[in-house]
């Protein structure tokens, strides 16, 4: 009987990633599979790194950003292999995402409804960062004019933005329904919208006004 109940709870983790990573497919957004946390002992994450400084929240393999695809196939091969695996969304593709402190995404939410300002997804990351979804900005020639930032990087010259981080090419970010550890999730604040192109994404430099300015009053609260 246990036998039997693992594996349907196993299924049915499976199944609920492989779901929503094709609903992802279906806007056009690639994606891949994520570490996990484990079933049991005392580590935070599957991968094999000692004190990994993300668990739960990176891709499984450094191929990631050749590997992540849009074909349904791949997509039930991957989770079918790996029904724990988070869910991870590469950037600078089809969108771009703010990463700010939860503190500064709320206020940001309520100027953005207060001014009935444009606004796309919208996720939670364990309650401690919002991820702001927007059209991308690809690979621009003023390159120097724009950073792209890794999960674990805030560059040094943006004094202006305390705590914020624009994950653009090379970057991703980790997705709903991913599970993190200690009882944490991610989870949609504002859904995509599967009827618009693109899951329905605004322009990121008008967004980037309000939340810096939303990042600069958490900062000067905390």
């Amino acid at each position: 009987m246990l036998a039997v109940t693992g594996s349907r709870r196993q299924r049915a983790a499976r199944d609920r990633m492989a779901a929503a990573a094709l609903e992802y497919a279906a806007l056009g957004w690639p994606c891949f599979p994520g570490a996990h946390p484990p079933a049991g002992g005392d580590r935070a994450c599957s991968c094999d790194r000692i004190g990994c400084p993300d668990p739960g929240a990176h891709p499984v393999s450094a191929a990631w950003a050749l590997e992540a695809s849009v074909d349904p196939a791949a997509i039930r091969r991957w989770w079918a292999e790996r029904p724990r695996a988070n869910l991870i969304l590469p950037t600078g593709r089809v969108f771009d995402v703010f990463d700010v402190p939860a503190a500064a995404g709320a206020r940001a939410l309520e100027r953005i409804a207060r001014e009935d300002l444009p606004v796309g997804p919208v996720a939670s990351v364990g309650g401690e960062r919002h991820l702001f979804f927007v059209a991308t900005r690809g690979a621009p020639a003023d390159e120097d004019e724009w950073w792209s930032c890794h999960l674990d990087t805030s560059p040094e010259t943006v004094t202006a933005t305390p705590g914020m981080r624009w994950h653009c090419r090379d970057s991703y970010v980790v997705a709903p329904p991913s599970v993190l550890p200690h009882g944490r999730d991610v989870g949609w604040l504002r859904a995509p919208e599967r009827a618009a192109e693109g899951g329905g994404l605004p322009d990121p430099l008008r967004l980037l006004e309000v939340l810096s300015d939303s990042c600069e009053d958490a900062a000067a609260d905390a």
